[in-house]
């Protein structure tokens, strides 16, 4: 068997092909020793009933190769065949490896992409279509990944104001899926899976914000293997002669420290490409006015803002022609002059006088059906033929595969970011993608293919401008946005107690940076206890931290509380964003160069008033040097003690968040 080694900071990801060329397969995926010997995932035995292929453990499998076990490649063409047979036909290496195979009777191409980055393996693969004739891609996955461990498979669910919660599924045999066929990456599943095997554990993440699938299925051998990539459609992908098509990639990781280290390399491979490591502190003004927004009430929030030390602020929904509900102005993007009398210009003015950048809120995607646009460009709006488009919140679509609406939309946001001193922009996305449109035309892929080459284009021209990506709360996350945005807003939910929930669930695949995390008046929708505005504060403080409450309601102590906690984050966000995050039971700790930053959350009823007798909790650290001594507010303590013994914790509002840091 030839083999091939891809080598990351800890672990190494093997892939050999046997003398026969059929197939790739993996050798041996975990810490860097196990490619050093022999295959840690080969099935022994003779197989029986069933081909050898339907029992090894196929990097990537196509109809034709495999028969009975799951597949990720269908195709077929003119001659009505759905079997394909590539054998090896050559490697290519560099930056990326390339593993070739040929199919001669049919004339494809399929190449399977390798490229390590930090500990992610990427994968993605390429089909070209070599032949005279059309062939049609029924199934069309990223990849497959080995397993190389049991273990439970735990899963991202949740609905909208409740996403990212946290399951698992033990599965002894057989198959369990999730996916989206939304248009959207969606609220009910994360494109995640990971299993937790005792001496490594693995993670699985698709880049991919259109519809999607992944499954896992454990075969009668006892072996697990995670499928994922692009949901199949119903008439398939065409591919014409001398065309070629490229997967989206997925994303694997290993980890000798269980899930949180799936959860950390993660994190490292999204730092990649990140281009910020300070995010600024912002006021958002949509649950104070909401569409009630008037230049002279948001300047008096403006001020209030700066006052307690925020950096930017950002007018959300309202602030266009027509904007006097859900129902209207999607689409018409002018500021409206009874809203801004004195022009956007003057209000920026206004906020840099006191210190502030202007942020604006955006849905571009969208339109009302009232609005002059859909007046204008009735062919715009995403519809299948001879139907009612359907409408979600009140609006519609735009038939973003059309190259003439991507460029509308980059010409609108353009000329606002050229026009206004624009530093940020929160791009939204309030409803699913649900309209058929012309499944012949790759709709999918269109939509997904101008959305990321609108946002490569904003990255590229306006590099000042930092974005958020939002999708009526937490329904447009994925690596593939991730890749293109800022931060990401994981949920419409802010109330504390169901907000520490769903960071908790953002966190295991989705680095902090990504997590914008704001203060706001709400109650929960799940778990409505009250709780201190320290305690909210220190929510929001683990994430990249945002108001979004109605300051003109605030007291003067609520107001001396903010500006003490603002003061407090912009000492320690760098450790907070950039840091690696460990999960303490209580709370999460995140551990930078030379400081580490403790948050401690009192979820429970317990003694929180302090009117019986008790004694005060301890809660070990981690990642400290015993040979240390570390500050813990006015203590001094060594960091052999901090981590055998633990920093001390009443439960009390004042030690929710403390910052350890390491003494010369």
């Amino acid at each position: 068997m030839k083999t091939w080694t891809v080598r990351g900071a800890t672990t190494s990801y093997v892939v050999g092909v046997p003398e026969h060329g059929q197939w790739a397969e993996l050798v041996a995926w975990g810490p860097h020793a196990v490619a050093e010997g022999p295959s840690t995932v080969a099935p022994v035995g003779t197989e029986h009933f069933l081909p050898r292929a339907d029992v090894e453990p196929l990097e990537y499998a196509a109809r034709g190769v495999r028969f009975a076990s799951p597949v990720e490649l269908v195709v077929t063409g003119a001659e009505g065949s759905d079997e394909l047979r590539p054998t090896f036909a050559g490697v290519q290496s560099g930056d990326e490896l390339q593993l070739e195979f040929q199919d001669e009777l049919r004339s494809v191409w399929v190449v399977l992409h390798y490229r390590m980055v930090g500990d992610a393996v990427e994968r993605w693969v390429s089909v070209h279509n070599d032949s005279a004739d059309e062939l049609t891609l029924h199934r069309h996955d990223s990849a497959a990944f080995v397993i190389p461990t049991r273990g439970p498979l735990r899963y991202l669910w949740g609905e909208w104001n409740s996403e990212f919660e946290q399951a698992e599924v033990t599965l002894d045999r057989g198959r369990f899926s999730i996916g989206s066929q939304q248009g959207i990456t969606g609220h009910s599943y994360s494109p995640f899976l990971s299993v937790e095997g005792s001496d490594a554990s693995y993670g699985v993440q698709l880049a991919w914000t259109g519809s999607w699938e992944m499954s896992a299925e454990v075969d009668t051998t006892g072996q697990t293997r995670i499928q994922a990539g692009r949901a199949p459609s119903t008439l398939g992908l065409r591919l014409a002669p001398e065309e070629s098509w490229v997967s989206p990639k997925a994303v694997g990781v290993c980890s000798a420290e269980g899930l949180e280290g799936v959860a950390r390399a993660f994190h490292d491979y999204q730092r990649t490409f990140s281009r910020r490591s300070t995010p600024k502190i912002l006021y958002n003004s949509w649950f104070a006015t909401e569409f009630d927004v008037r230049a002279e009430q948001q300047l008096e929030l403006a001020q209030k803002a700066a006052a307690i030390g925020v950096e930017t602020f950002v007018v959300d929904d309202g602030w266009f022609t027509g904007r006097t509900d859900d129902r209207h102005g999607l689409g018409d993007w002018e500021v409206d002059p009874a809203k801004f009398p004195d022009g956007l210009d003057t209000f920026i003015t206004q906020l840099d006088e006191i210190g502030l950048d202007f942020g604006l809120w955006v849905e571009p995607e969208s339109v009302s059906p009232g609005s002059a646009l859909a007046a204008e460009h009735p062919d715009w709006i995403l519809r299948t033929d001879g139907r009612e488009p359907l409408q979600v919140r009140n609006q519609l679509l735009l038939d973003l595969s059309r190259d003439d609406v991507a460029e509308f939309i980059w010409a609108t946001l353009d000329r606002l970011l050229s026009s206004y001193q624009i530093k940020y922009l929160k791009w939204d996305a309030n409803r699913p993608r649900l309209d058929a449109g012309d499944q012949r035309r790759d709709l999918d892929g269109r939509v997904v293919a101008n959305l990321y080459a609108i946002l490569d284009r904003l990255r590229a021209e306006h590099p000042g401008v930092y974005v958020e990506g939002c999708a009526g709360g937490g329904a447009r996350v994925d690596l593939g946005i991730a890749a293109r945005v800022d931060t990401l807003w994981p949920s419409d939910n802010t109330a504390p107690l169901d907000r520490l929930r769903i960071q908790r669930g953002f966190l295991t695949g989705y680095a902090p940076h990504l997590m914008s995390s704001w203060v706001t008046d709400a109650v929960g929708t799940h778990d409505g206890r009250e709780r201190s505005l320290d305690f909210r504060f220190h929510v929001a403080m683990s994430g990249v931290l945002g108001i979004g409450a109605d300051l003109s309601r605030w007291t003067d102590d609520q107001l001396k509380t903010a500006q003490r906690h603002i003061a407090q984050y912009k000492t320690i966000r760098d450790v907070v964003v950039n840091g690696n995050v460990y999960d303490l039971g209580a709370g999460l700790q995140y551990v930078g160069a030379d400081r580490s930053v403790v948050f401690l959350w009192e979820t429970g009823d317990g003694n929180v008033r302090g009117t019986l007798p008790t004694r005060p909790r301890r809660v070990p650290l981690v990642q400290l040097d015993p040979a240390t001594n570390y500050r813990v507010g006015d203590e001094i303590h060594p960091g052999s003690y901090l981590l055998q013994v633990g920093v001390r914790w009443d439960g009390s509002t004042d030690s929710n968040c403390l910052v350890v840091e390491a003494l010369d």
